[in-house]
């Protein structure tokens, strides 16, 4: 038996497809697997077969037209196409998520191609794909073009390959916004912005955190529920960071040790810290707000606010030693400081944001 890779297309019609399999199952032609791809000329099917030695190529394609299929490619395969098609893509992405340059070769593998190459383009290139070429942005700058004589492209093809390069930029911005910082003791954090995937890590730190920690940053909660974890991990406008620590070692997975959170509304962002108590007063909390102060100052906000109670005193020490709040209110124990950033005059009540008095706000903990 000899393993041959069939692509045909066949008429998008209740039944047609059974005649095309009836006819190579005539010859004695195995199915092994099948791939649909809609296109505007029909349904185009994609089978590796397995079919008696004696078959020829010429003999197969006379099958499939005998089964009314047209536009018909036949090439032999390799023992490597019996490969799940899912779980080769899921290894292609696996891939990228370690090695985001290995983006070429990735498409490459993933559409089977001739040829795939890199060219410098001036501005921002847009994707166009047609039969025998595509051309996909490259998230580093300028674009891979990407031939292949036979079978021509389909556009599920192209939507694969898109997904790919958009898996590789998000990769890349990744990377790119991870930065070591270096603490006054000397102990290494790594600093990335966090994504829905943290919530385990995210949770874990909480669960490791004081009461004292927890009540600072979440007034009104206590301890957080997982549905809110989830949204401060993705706010709607605004970015929440996280330090990482390997101190764990053992080859085990970085450990989550702080939170810091911009969440914007208008013109004005809240920013709001948790620490875990073992980090605490190490000079970690000051420098995750100097990167939200300055993500604030690029987006454009006017104002931060930042909400914590009145006996933190660290942290009341350092918001007023970087930046020098524009006004104080206090609320019982809570106290509400903005930081001016475009416009000195701006206040929370000028700007018409809900004070504590009317709203719970997110804390700042203890730095």
């Amino acid at each position: 038996m000899t393993l041959w890779r069939i692509r045909a297309t066949v008429a998008d019609r209740p039944g047609f497809l059974s005649v095309l399999t009836a006819s190579l199952a005539l010859r004695g032609v195995n199915i092994l697997t099948v791939q649909v791809h809609t296109t505007e000329a029909g349904a185009v099917d994609d089978f590796l077969v397995d079919a008696p030695a004696e078959l020829t190529a010429d003999d197969l394609v006379a099958a499939v037209e005998r089964g009314r299929g047209r536009n018909c490619w036949v090439t032999r395969s390799e023992a490597q196409g019996l490969a799940d098609q899912p779980t080769r893509v899921l290894g292609l992405a696996s891939r990228l998520v370690r090695d985001p340059d290995a983006l070429g070769e990735s498409l490459r593998s993933l559409l089977s191609a001739d040829s795939v190459t890199w060219r410098p383009v001036s501005g921002a290139p847009g994707p166009e794909h047609g039969a025998g070429a595509m051309r996909l942005p490259d998230p580093h700058g300028g674009c891979f073009e990407v031939f292949r004589a036979a079978p021509s492209f389909t556009p599920a093809e192209y939507a694969r390959a898109q997904a790919l390069v958009d898996l590789a930029g998000a990769a890349v911005r990744q990377a790119a916004e991870r930065v070591t910082l270096v603490l006054p003791d000397g102990a290494e954090l790594a600093v990335r912005p966090a994504t829905p995937d943290d919530l385990p890590g995210v949770a874990a730190m909480h669960a490791r955190c004081s009461a004292r920690s927890l009540h600072r940053r979440y007034p009104a909660l206590g301890r957080p529920t997982a549905d809110r974890l989830r949204r401060l991990l993705s706010p709607a406008q605004g970015v929440t960071l996280l330090a990482l620590s390997d101190e764990t070692g053992g080859g085990r997975p970085e450990q989550v040790v702080a939170t810091a959170t911009l969440t914007a509304e208008g013109l004005l962002a809240e920013l709001a810290l948790l620490v875990e108590d073992g980090w605490q007063r190490r000079g970690l909390g000051g420098a995750l707000l100097r990167r939200l102060v300055s993500y604030g100052t690029r987006a454009g906000y006017a104002a931060l606010l930042a909400h914590t109670s009145a006996d933190n005193v660290a942290m009341l020490r350092i918001l007023d030693r970087m930046y020098r709040p524009g006004a104080v209110d206090r609320d019982g124990n809570l106290v509400t400081l903005t930081m001016p950033l475009a416009d000195p005059r701006v206040t929370s009540r000028q700007r018409g944001l809900p004070t504590p008095a009317t709203e719970t706000p997110a804390a700042v903990a203890e730095a």
